[in-house]
């Protein structure tokens, strides 16, 4: 017998929230904004405090962050996006740092309190069932671990499949709202984007299945692929590059060892012809997050090809992705899960890729990472890394060969500086010629 389903106004389902709860908010375009907006309202009126929530990354606005809130919400998110990230290093939220594929063991584990969770679904089908749509990463194992589950009941929310896939039993409150998603907007790759997407898809075989984050340079490594076969996706996320590709069947999973002719992945980011894309597609699976990003798993197709970004490396190989300096500006996420999981993959690639300056024109190749640092993929992980000057294989490269081999691929008017800082660090017998 199915649930009756009986709706409530968003400011009456916030009423469960009491303070010093620990509340969790589905993520990226299924952040549930209508709910957020009403527990803001109970925050303005004085009656909560000592509220904890957790995400991952959400599209829209983040007012909970705010500085007004102070003592009444505080933000622990475990990635910190571009709408929160002025508020992160200010101190007024705060960053759980945890690699991606552990989020939900968090909630599992009950290492963190998971009291109210706040989602976004589908409208119920003629079996009783709703779909998390665009995002399942760690919020299924918030449903399942919440004292309360409230959702938001949305006719934009697509209809996916895999683990996305809920009973309307698992929810205790029903909030209607139909705004569409928030969408998220790429620019086109410039010149040098380009570059580094040609170089990457030099490195990428028939039959790869691929991993790629967000942004200009994976949309321009995709661009680059449409004379490929058989390529696969698992992946933690993906985005509108993949469209074309999938429709010219140039991705269609043939080559995977498992989950075959499927694509899988635990969250979206992209267009609303993105969230289209998903909508009672079988061939699509949006699955837990402690599986898309299991190195273990991910290892057990062939040729895993990881395509991940970075904020600085070092001449001996370590990749800071997540703060510029002291200051926190993203989060480990997903980098280091498919960096050991493609480099255990057979036939598997890790790629680091990013341009060789910053936007204001400094290296991003420096002889140390800036004080204050994280190293999220370490020496030991790294394989090959990729600027739009070209492509170098570090593992079981020493440190000299390795600083030998990145400056080569440093922006030139670096190279001379970089060549001096190793010269200074490995002593004498260290002779690169800068070009």
């Amino acid at each position: 017998m199915q649930k009756e389903i009986r709706f409530v106004t968003a400011d009456e389902a916030v009423k469960v929230v009491k303070s010093g709860d620990h509340i969790h908010f589905s993520s990226v375009a299924s952040a549930p904004k209508v709910l957020i907006d009403a527990l803001c309202r109970r925050g303005d009126a004085g009656e909560l405090k000592d509220v904890k929530i957790h995400h991952l990354h959400t599209e829209g606005a983040a007012p909970y962050t705010d500085e007004k809130y102070e003592g009444i919400f505080f933000h622990q998110a475990f990635f910190v996006g571009g709408n929160v990230r002025k508020n992160v290093q200010a101190g007024y939220a705060d960053y759980i740092p945890i690699f991606l594929s552990e989020t939900q063991k968090l909630y599992r584990s009950g290492v963190l309190p998971c009291d109210v969770a706040m989602i976004q679904v589908s409208t119920p089908d003629k079996h009783g069932y709703v779909s998390l749509g665009t995002s399942v990463d760690a919020t299924l194992a918030a449903i399942e671990c919440a004292r309360c589950v409230i959702a938001v009941v949305n006719k934009n929310v697509p209809r996916a499949w895999g683990d996305a896939m809920i009973p309307v039993s698992m929810i205790d409150m029903f909030v209607e709202d139909n705004n569409l998603l928030e969408p998220a907007h790429f620019s086109e790759p410039d010149e040098i984007e380009t570059a580094i997407g040609k170089n990457c898809a030099a490195l990428i075989e028939d039959g790869a299945t691929l991993q790629m984050g967000i942004g200009a340079i994976p949309n321009a490594v995709l661009a680059q692929l449409g004379n490929h076969k058989n390529l696969g996706i698992h992946t933690e996320m993906f985005a509108d590059g993949v469209l074309p590709l999938v429709e010219k069947g140039v991705i269609n999973g043939a080559a995977k060892t498992i989950d075959k002719g499927k694509m899988v992945s635990t969250f979206l980011m992209g267009s609303q012809q993105c969230y289209d894309f998903i909508d009672d597609n079988p061939m699509v699976l949006m699955k837990d997050v402690g599986y898309t990003n299991d190195p273990f798993i991910i290892a057990k197709n062939p040729k895993v090809t990881a395509i991940n970004s970075a904020l600085q490396v070092d001449l001996t190989g370590q990749v800071c992705a997540d703060s510029l300096g002291t200051k926190f500006y993203s989060g480990v996420g997903g980098q280091i899960d498919f960096v050991y999981g493609a480099s255990m993959s057979e036939g598997g690639k890790a790629i680091i890729a990013m341009p060789s300056v910053t936007k204001k024109g400094i290296s991003k190749i420096a002889p140390v990472l800036t004080p204050g640092a994280g190293v999220v993929t370490t020496r030991n992980h790294i394989h090959w890394f990729v600027t739009e000057y070209g492509a170098v294989n570090l593992y079981g490269k020493s440190l000299q060969e390795r600083a030998k081999l990145m400056i080569s691929i440093a922006h030139p008017e670096y190279r001379e500086e970089l060549d001096r800082a190793a010269f200074e660090r490995f002593g004498p017998h260290f002779h690169f010629v800068a070009k």
